[in-house]
């Protein structure tokens, strides 16, 4: 038997694990948590992208639930028509694969949903939510048909979600708000 947080557990599996609560045999692993207290300046900021294939299959309301439920505060949001030099902007590190202008023609077939997340420990979770198109419970695993059709984008660290963010929203489009739930979320 595995415990929570273990070698054999996932990501996402380690992100839920941190979530609960200490103290509690088995259930102490070292480390960030996805919830808990979490002053202002730990408020990570990361970007998503609901991409053609999730607006085609109507699945957009889903993904957002899951950000909702997880506690995350929605900061920006935006329906668009991704042109060629955004998508060259943000797949930069990818144009030399072979597969880049298939993923161009993808990311410019339909629009797309970018949104801003926040909270504790986003990026990291978030990454974990998404997960791969084989991990069930993941969105990619419960929501992606195949690999080239992978239903979001999520950034893979602070420094690329920063990065990205720009690429998607001029400063003024992220708003800050107080979430009504904030004490019961971080404590």
């Amino acid at each position: 038997r595995v415990r929570p947080g273990g070698a054999a557990m996932g990501s996402l599996g380690r992100c839920l694990a941190r979530s609960l609560p200490r103290g509690q045999p088995g259930l102490s692993p070292p480390g960030p948590r996805c919830y808990g207290s979490a002053p202002p300046a730990l408020q990570e900021k990361t970007l998503v992208v609901a991409k053609p294939d999730a607006l085609q299959r109507r699945l957009l309301g889903d993904i957002i639930q899951r950000f909702e439920r997880r506690g995350f505060k929605l900061v920006a949001m935006k329906l668009l028509q991704a042109d060629r030099r955004l998508v060259d902007q943000h797949y930069e590190q990818l144009r030399l694969k072979p597969f880049y202008p298939s993923l161009v023609a993808y990311m410019t077939s339909g629009p797309v949903v970018a949104m801003v997340w926040e909270g504790y420990n986003v990026v990291r979770c978030t990454r974990a939510m998404v997960g791969d198109s084989s991990a069930v419970g993941t969105i990619r695993g419960d929501l992606s048909v195949h690999i080239t059709r992978n239903v979001v984008h999520a950034s893979d660290s602070v420094e690329t979600a920063q990065r990205e963010i720009g690429f998607w929203f001029q400063r003024d489009e992220l708003v800050a708000w107080d979430s009504r739930d904030r004490d019961n979320i971080y404590g």
